[in-house]
């Protein structure tokens, strides 16, 4: 079937949730649209109707609302039915619904399985930081820092300047062994608290608050709601000299959905 444009008839895909069930949620959608759910057995997919091609502005601001849109969308999903797989924005079956329905059939028992999985928990992040100044304090402390250090009192000028060198890569290399065996120690501490944990980069953005500290950990974080008082207990009691916590969700889990889950 075509749309009278041209372009093929589709349906944006917003999340898959964990109940069968017809449901109108009303203009919600990117642009106003009217989303709904299309059911199959017991489980469902929420969609609004549209032509099978990506949603494409060269407007920041548009795109931006439309991310916001797509978000708000998964989130009253959440609220309504508890477990969703959300689907990254743009994602754009092309096809009518009863083709929608065929879908869902050929990945049925592999959306239960992960539908099943998600029960009852959330996606978390926690962050981890070390203030500067304390990370310069640690790395100084080292043996071997400490005696080149020791040995610099004592010579010339020449010598003097090679050994500065030499002091620099030593402590740079300290303070990444120092983040290192920091990261380590400190997911064992809160894996006991989550069923899963994906590592993700310590140099990223982050808000204006923590931007002069030194990300020692990353972590996307799969908690049971059981434990998400527990966990966020164990963090508090990170917060401890030179060291400074972000702990932020609950968030539908993007980083537990993908094609090797």
């Amino acid at each position: 079937m075509s749309c009278k444009n041209g372009f093929d008839e589709g349906k944006y895909l917003y999340c898959i949730v964990n109940r069968g069930e017809e449901k109108q949620f009303g203009p919600i959608g990117i642009e106003d649209s009217s989303v709904y759910t299309v059911a199959y057995i017991n489980i469902a997919v929420v969609v609004h109707s549209c032509e099978a091609k990506p949603y494409s502005t060269m407007v920041k601001e548009k795109a931006a609302e439309w991310i916001l849109a797509h978000q708000y969308v998964i989130d009253l999903a959440t609220e309504e039915f508890g477990t969703v797989i959300p689907l990254t924005f743009d994602t754009i079956f092309k096809g009518n619904k009863e083709e929608l329905r065929n879908w869902l059939n050929k990945e049925y028992n592999q959306l239960e399985t992960l539908l099943k999985k998600l029960d009852g928990q959330a996606e978390y992040g926690v962050q981890i930081f070390l203030e500067t100044e304390f990370l310069d304090k640690l790395a100084s402390e080292n043996d071997e820092v400490l005696s080149i250090e020791n040995n610099l009192k004592n010579m010339s000028n020449g010598v003097a300047y090679l050994l500065k060198k030499k002091l620099q890569k030593r402590k740079e290399l300290e303070k990444q062994l120092i983040v290192d065996r920091q990261a380590k120690e400190l997911l064992s501490q809160i894996e006991p608290f989550v069923n899963e944990a994906i590592l993700g980069s310590t140099n990223k953005e982050v808000p204006e608050k923590w931007q002069d500290k030194h990300m020692i950990l990353n972590a996307f974080c799969l908690v049971p709601k059981d434990n998400i008082g527990t966990l966020g207990s164990k963090l508090g009691q990170l917060k401890k000299e030179g060291y400074a916590v972000r702990f932020t969700g609950p968030w539908p889990p993007y980083n537990f959905v993908g094609a090797n889950k």
